[in-house]
C-alpha cells in the first residue's frame, strides 16, 4: 500500500513540444504541458468540457524517450508522483510550483497532418 501514496495517473494531450535541459553530468530533464479534459451536460442540457493543464518533468531514461518520440498534440498515458517546490524569482517573490515527475509514459495517439493514427503502445519506465 506504501507505494501509492503519491500517486498520480493522467491521459491527456501534449500543449507544446517538450523542453529538453542536459546537465553537465549528461543527466537530462524534459519538461512539458499535459492537456486533460473532463466533460459533462450542464442544467441546459449542453455538452461543457473544461481542460486543465499539468506541468510535468521527466528524468533521465525517461527524458531521453520524451526528446525522441514526444512533440506537440500527442495523447500520452502518464503515471508519476505530485512534487512542490519553491522558489524566489528575479524580483524577490517566493514562487510555488506543483510538478508531476514522470515515471512511466504511454503513447496512445499521434497526431499527423492528416488524419490521427493509432501508434503501437511504446512505454517506457524508469522502474525498469
Amino acid at each position: 500500500m506504501n507505494t501509492i501514496r503519491n500517486k498520480v495517473q493522467l491521459i491527456g494531450n501534449l500543449g507544446v513540444n517538450p523542453e529538453i535541459k542536459e546537465f553537465e553530468t549528461g543527466k537530462k530533464i524534459a519538461k512539458f504541458s499535459l492537456a486533460t479534459n473532463d466533460s459533462y451536460k450542464n442544467q441546459k442540457g449542453e455538452k461543457v468540457t473544461e481542460t486543465q493543464w499539468h506541468n510535468l518533468i521527466a528524468w533521465g531514461k525517461t527524458a531521453e524517450y520524451v526528446e525522441q518520440h514526444l512533440k506537440k498534440g500527442i495523447e500520452v498515458a502518464v503515471e508519476g508522483k505530485l512534487q512542490s517546490r519553491n522558489y524566489t524569482d528575479k524580483a524577490g517573490a517566493k514562487r510555488y510550483v506543483t510538478e508531476i515527475q514522470v515515471t512511466d509514459i504511454m503513447i496512445l495517439k499521434e497526431k499527423d497532418k492528416d488524419k490521427e493514427k493509432e501508434k503501437e503502445k511504446e512505454s517506457v519506465s524508469e522502474k525498469a
